[in-house]
């Protein structure tokens, strides 16, 4: 299984609960996901998410993803997985507390 992840309020994902597909602000505002590799996890949390309590780490499978997944570079010069669209949470294979 080929995963990927994302970081998400426990509150913004509690409220998007009921809903099959889950919205980041970003797909609004950039126009995709921001999803990380596992090694880039940890620093993305310290980079965007410091002190900030009651996070979940969403674990994704790729290949259950509907809408298209891009390998981007980011600021820090890095490759960073983008899903243009909303994530289906079919996708999401496992749900862990940060």
């Amino acid at each position: 299984m080929n995963l990927i992840y994302h970081i998400v309020s426990a509150e913004e994902w509690a409220r998007q609960k009921s809903l099959p597909t889950y919205e980041a602000a970003s797909l609004q505002t950039e126009g995709f996901i921001h999803l990380s590799q596992k090694e880039q996890v940890t620093g993305t949390l310290s980079r965007y998410y410091p002190n900030v309590p009651d996070l979940l780490l969403l674990h994704i499978d790729v290949d259950k993803l509907i809408h298209e997944l891009k390998h981007e570079i980011a600021i820090n010069n890095e490759l960073f997985p983008h899903l243009y669209g909303p994530l289906n949470k079919d996708a999401v294979v496992h749900i862990e507390s940060l």
